[in-house]
């Protein structure tokens, strides 16, 4: 259980370490890359004639041509810092599963997302070490032993019976174990004893959660409170008065919706693990049962038996 519980926080210290990383930096274009300036037009040629605006007339045939004014607008080689990549252009979008995206909801929740991260990684796990226990013990069963020690003890052997309980995993053949042990002294308050113990292990941490799930929706009614609190009290200030609100409002929604959501998680498996814990009793009471019965039934049998064998008393005489 310990082990369990050191992995389960050591892979959520990760997760959340991992969270906390920012993404990569966009890579710059590579030096020395062409990059075609906009201003840049297609090249003169200074032996073609030059083109008249329009409206303008022809020279007469005979006169001198007029020289073509070239005009060019020289623009400087665009450097790898000014060429623009579309690497450096395109923005990394974090989304909603982004670690930007929790950690900045994360912040803006205010301070009491800090108690109610602490009661989240509780609640996980805690889940995590019962859904553990309660695998092994679905492997433990060992329902064809048990129907084996009944057997047994119907034939009036209870030295077969306790040999084949014994050294077993199964909460019920431990129980059966105990109390067949311990049958001369007392069998109902052995078969108790160790039903009681088989109980508390099945219900481990179950007060933990069911705290839980009454803690976290308090601390995000608290959230609740300290964000409309920090919202009514910029109110007065005109220049702030719109951010200041506004944030106080979804510091307020996001620590309400975290606590819900965390209780909302621990309450199916708290309730799932609770009809666990009532059937593994169940499973308990009925066995016990079945065994007192069958023990009551051997002994007042072979009570009948001595009481009929033994010699008839002589009468005495007056």
């Amino acid at each position: 259980m310990k082990t369990s519980l050191i992995v389960c926080l050591s892979s959520l210290a990760l997760a959340l370490t991992s969270l906390a990383q920012s993404p990569a930096a966009p890579q710059a274009s590579p030096r020395g890359a062409p990059a075609m300036s906009p201003a840049a037009g297609a090249p003169v040629n200074p032996a073609a004639p030059a083109q008249l605006p329009p409206g303008a007339s022809a020279p007469p045939a005979g006169a001198p041509a007029p020289e073509a004014t070239v005009t060019a607008t020289l623009s400087p080689a665009p450097t790898a810092a000014e060429s623009p990549s579309p690497a450096a252009e395109a923005k990394p979008s974090g989304g909603v599963l982004g670690s930007n995206w929790l950690i900045d909801k994360f912040h803006k929740g205010g301070p009491i997302m800090w108690p109610i991260l602490i009661v989240s990684i509780i609640g996980l796990t805690v889940v995590i070490e019962r859904i553990f226990w309660w695998t092994g013990r679905w492997f433990r069963r060992d329902p064809k032993r048990i129907e084996k020690v009944f057997t047994a003890i119907e034939h009036g052997d209870t030295t077969e019976a306790s040999r084949l309980s014994r050294g077993s995993r199964d909460p019920v053949l431990r129980m059966m174990w105990n109390g067949l042990n311990h049958q001369h002294a007392s069998l109902q308050g052995a078969l108790q004893v160790a039903a009681g113990i088989e109980i508390k292990r099945a219900g481990r941490f179950l007060v933990v959660m069911d705290t839980l799930v009454t803690l976290a929706p308090l601390l995000g009614l608290l959230g609740t409170i300290t964000g409309l609190i920090r919202s009514f009290s910029f109110l007065g200030n005109e220049e702030l008065a719109v951010q200041a609100v506004t944030g106080g409002i979804a510091e307020a929604l996001i620590a309400t919706a975290c606590g819900l959501g965390i209780a909302i998680f621990a309450l199916i498996p708290f309730n799932f693990f609770t009809s666990r814990v009532s059937n593994l009793e169940f499973e308990l009471q009925t066995a016990a049962t079945n065994l007192e019965v069958m023990l009551g039934a051997q002994t007042a049998a072979r009570e009948l038996d001595f009481a009929t064998k033994a010699p008839a008393g002589k009468g005495s005489s007056i």
